[in-house]
């Protein structure tokens, strides 16, 4: 068994893609999850999982996402990783934390090419810092989310790749249910 966190993209957020957390975890369970939890109604679930590689885990998230459509009616992107993974992205923020609500790990679908983070650095300056470690996207937030200048829609068009983000407080508390 592999302990995994499943993040999913976009889900009770202004009142779209509404997705109820016990259905989640009973669709989880059904999928073959053992004993998924869910932390907030943003859809993060810790699970354990039969899978033992990268292409189980792989196919367990698209089999995630084609069950959302069915079920829900939305296709939304799931990324998963290891409890692990998701330490090591944690520790790996790079930027100074005034406030852990202002900082975020985006976890992406995959890594970005190098020529797609070469053209993302091209974006005008913001007052956000950013940088891309392997499949994950650190942002800092000077003053939050809402008050910045970067422009986010820009930035993942130009990495090439999509994600879903979670400030560090999120992060935190998702790796102590993982924990428990």
């Amino acid at each position: 068994m592999t302990r995994r966190v499943i993040f999913v993209r976009a889900v009770n957020v202004g009142g779209t893609a509404r997705l109820p957390m016990a259905d989640f975890r009973s669709m989880l369970e059904e999928l073959g999850g053992k004993h998924p939890r869910t932390y907030i109604a943003s859809g993060n679930a810790v699970l354990e999982l039969d899978a033992s590689d990268a292409s189980g885990w792989s196919t367990f998230d698209r089999s995630v996402e084609r069950e959302l459509e069915v079920r829900f009616g939305f296709q939304r992107d799931v990324v998963s990783r290891s409890v692990k993974e998701v330490e090591g992205a944690l520790a790996e923020h790079p930027f100074p934390v005034t406030d852990p609500k202002w900082s975020y790990v985006t976890f992406l679908t995959a890594e970005p090419q190098p020529e797609n983070l070469a053209s993302a650095s091209e974006l005008p300056p913001s007052d956000a810092e950013w940088t891309v470690l392997g499949a994950h996207l650190h942002i800092r937030y000077p003053e939050g989310m809402s008050a910045t200048t970067l422009n986010a829609d820009a930035l993942f068009k130009r990495l090439g790749v999509t994600g879903t983000a979670r400030n560090l407080r999120t992060v935190r508390a998702i790796l102590d249910l993982a924990q428990g």
